[in-house]
């Protein structure tokens, strides 16, 4: 029994180290140039998709950040698409790698870069950050129409936030390390 019990605490042990992060401290970073920069690595198991790593680069004298995930095993390149119609669906686990391009018609696109990151959220997070890039667009808009066009933008994005609107959220990754976790996610190969 002790001897079960001693084996079971090992192997808690070893998956809490399996998901520690490796962390580097004292990198040069790659914009400015100062040896301030944060490396941090760590896997994750994803049910319905697998052992993802995680990594990101941040430097806290010019606040450059850069994260990415990568599924363990290869992927082939996917088309991912969901249909956005309830509350409920705000809490969809969304997997987005930096080479995926995020699509929502009538309001926006997220597209890949040298600038883009990729990160593990859900369907909100993914609207709340086309709400942030409409917001800034709004406050940066010089013409009325470009404002109202915008702030309508808004409203339409916190309807579907809210469930009382509809959208069509779809990913499209060369890479396949993105995923819709959802049995009303529609899968096609890129």
């Amino acid at each position: 029994m002790k001897d079960r019990v001693a084996k079971k605490e090992t192997e808690k042990k070893e998956e809490k180290a399996e998901s520690t992060p490796t962390v580097v401290h004292g990198e040069t970073c790659p914009i400015c140039h100062n040896k301030t920069l944060t490396l941090a690595e760590s896997d994750i198991d994803i049910p319905f998709f697998g052992v993802t790593y995680l990594f990101s680069m941040n430097c806290s004298s010019c606040g450059y950040h850069k994260a990415d995930i990568e599924a363990d095993e290869q992927k082939p390149p996917i088309k991912v698409s969901i249909d956005i119609d309830s509350e409920k669906d705000m809490k969809i686990r969304v997997i987005k790698s930096s080479n995926a391009t995020v699509k929502i018609p009538h309001i926006g696109t997220i597209e890949p870069g040298e600038i883009s990151n990729g990160y593990i959220t859900n369907v909100e997070g993914i609207l709340q950050r086309f709400k942030k890039m409409t917001e800034v667009l709004r406050d940066d808009a010089e013409d009325k129409a470009d404002q109202k066009k915008a702030k309508n933008m808004i409203k339409k994005i916190t309807r579907v936030i809210w469930g009382q609107d509809k959208v069509k959220l779809t990913i499209e990754d060369p890479s396949g390390n993105s995923a819709i976790i959802s049995d009303k996610a529609v899968k096609k190969k890129l």
